[in-house]
């Protein structure tokens, strides 16, 4: 087969008008075309006037045709032979390697596709999720939200089945350049636990909160169909480890005392498990700070952005609601150096508490996979240096300083919202003004923040120069989003969990802790992923590295070792 790309088309096209338009790009012979397969599809609004879509196909052709459009378009990078792109597994397990069957702690979307990975290369992994199963994890959230239950540190925005991804907008697209093979593997996998197959095609794919639930739970299935085991509310406390210098890890202990032996821990906790980072730390395991980046919420209507993006084109049923990106890079002397970018923007969505701990707020971003609700919403955070976490970092525990920042902000917030979980909001056009908000202006926006919201002032709530990036950056965003200063936005704080604060260091290649054998670290919280599919695909690659250690013979005396080997060899089988 052959992969045409940049095929552009009008946004009322019709399925006759794509064939012709392939026919007529490639100036093929009636016949010549036999079928085509959508590959992916996206929308070029450059020009509001002539919004197209832009499709990638993959065709297949009579006879010679093939060979023949090769030739000719010999030049043209839009036209190739189409790309392998199935996963291949890198090993599987026989009698002599179920010994120790590998462990995984935390069900989010690394863990679950590390432990769907190893269990379809034919181990039996056992996957500790120290939250709920994600049928009673919503109700304890929502009714969080709702003022129905008290807050559950246990389980929550993000502890529990699905992770933090579970309350979010569920996108599925990375910044992070990765192989096609990883990619599709991740979204067949998705459709197969109840994803719907648009994901497959659409440029920018996203679950929604909801359908999240329902694949979460298709994840498990497919886990324990194949001989793994997943078990709610066990909390992982320590590691166990070999007395000595090598340090192999040889089990974990549970909060209940219960001790699980392993030599393969894939630990994939998530961004938010503070005190495992703590029992981390105290074990001595290699670690380092790690940028992130802090800020707020903020809202506008959804049509407006719509119509900034799309133009009279705005609520076309190819389109859907509009998303934006923006960066800044502040100039200002307040703020100079410092970049303000958009965050996990959520078309038609709500912004949802987010903590993990008592006494503090966190915002988060969620939408459903229609993306009805009347608000855009999208984080407004600036980067954090390591100079900026100098001060809340202890004599060798400089790792722990971002931890210690997050959650001083978070109690700031929550002592502004008045002390019973709802968020701290203000205007933008009191925000800009450095007045407190009071009455809502004409036409503001009705904030959709749960559990909900206390109108006052942002100043004390984050860094000064944070907010100081922030109101350099909304008149400049404002040009570029007619409508996105309107003094009715809203913004909601604090915005504090865009990533890990942390690295658990590991070896490039092997992906096992640089001093601690038989640790895995991966995922967000591990400080190697960023959102779900980045997450996911971290996981199918740990998950090979542990693969290829369990089938790697068992390392010999070192004085039955031929002069060169290195003692612990990780070949391929």
């Amino acid at each position: 087969m052959l992969r045409l790309s940049e095929l552009k088309l009008p946004l009322d096209h019709s399925a006759a008008d794509l064939e012709a338009a392939i026919t007529q790009r490639l100036r093929l012979a009636p016949g010549e075309l036999r079928s085509h397969q959508l590959v992916k599809r996206s929308v070029d609004a450059r020009r509001r006037g002539a919004i197209a879509l832009v499709y990638c196909l993959d065709l297949e052709l009579e006879g010679g045709a093939r060979h023949r459009l090769l030739r000719r378009f010999a030049g043209d990078p839009h036209l190739r032979p189409t790309p392998d792109s199935r996963y291949r597994p890198v090993a599987r397990a026989d009698g002599s390697s179920q010994a120790l069957r590998p462990v995984v702690v935390g069900a989010g979307p690394c863990g679950y596709f590390a432990a769907l990975l190893l269990a379809q290369m034919g181990w039996r992994p056992l996957l500790l999720e120290r939250g709920k199963v994600v049928k009673e994890r919503t109700a304890d959230t929502f009714g969080f939200w709702n003022g129905r239950r008290r807050f559950d540190p246990g389980s929550n925005a993000q502890f529990g089945e699905g992770g933090a991804g579970t309350f979010s907008d569920g996108k599925l697209y990375s910044q992070v350049s990765e192989e096609p093979a990883y990619i599709r593997k991740v979204l067949e996998e998705l459709v197969a636990a109840g994803a719907d197959p648009d994901i497959l095609t659409l440029h920018h794919p996203h679950i929604g909160t909801f359908k999240l639930a329902t694949v979460v739970r298709g994840l498990r299935a497919r886990i324990e169909a194949l001989g793994g085991q997943v078990r709610f509310g066990q909390h992982v406390v320590e590691l166990l480890l070999e007395d000595g210098a090598g340090r192999q890890l040889t089990g974990v202990r549970l909060a209940d005392g219960t001790a699980i032996p392993t030599r393969h821990l894939v630990l994939a906790p998530g961004h938010s498990a503070r005190d495992t980072f703590l029992m981390l730390h105290e074990l001595e395991v290699a670690m380092e700070p790690k940028p992130f980046a802090v800020g707020v919420r903020i809202e506008h209507p959804q049509v407006l952005v719509d119509q900034a993006r799309w133009g009279e084109a705005a609520g076309h049923p190819r389109l859907g609601p509009a998303e934006y990106k923006l960066v800044h890079h502040c100039n200002g002397e307040a703020a100079a150096g410092r970049s303000v970018y958009s965050f996990c923007m959520c078309p038609g969505g709500l912004v949802v508490g987010a903590t993990s701990e008592e006494g503090c707020v966190v915002t988060n971003g969620m939408s459903q996979h229609s993306r009805q609700e009347r608000n855009a919403n999208s984080g407004l955070v600036v980067p954090v240096s390591q100079e900026d976490l100098a001060p809340y970092g202890q004599p060798g525990g400089e790792a722990l300083a971002g931890m210690a920042f997050q959650r001083h902000w978070e109690q700031q917030a929550f002592r502004a919202g008045g002390g019973d979980y709802r968020a701290p909001a203000q205007w933008l056009g009191d925000f800009l003004a450095r007045r407190p908000s009071q009455e809502a202006p004409p036409g503001a926006v009705q904030g959709s923040y749960r559990p909900g919201l206390r109108f006052g002032s942002l100043d004390g709530c984050l860094p000064e120069y944070v907010l100081e990036a922030i109101r350099e950056a909304l008149p400049v965003f404002d040009r570029r989003i007619r409508g996105y200063g309107m003094e009715g936005a809203l913004l909601t704080g604090v915005e504090t969990r865009t990533s890990s604060p942390l690295r658990l260091q590991r070896h490039p290649t092997q992906l096992e802790s640089l001093n601690t054998p038989g640790l895995f670290p991966a995922g967000e919280g591990g400080g190697h992923a960023g959102g779900i599919l980045s997450a996911a695909i971290d996981g199918i690659k740990v998950a090979e590295a542990v693969a290829l250690r369990l089938c790697a013979p068992p390392p010999r005396p070192d004085h039955e070792l031929r002069p060169g080997t290195p003692p612990h060899s990780t070949a391929r089988p």
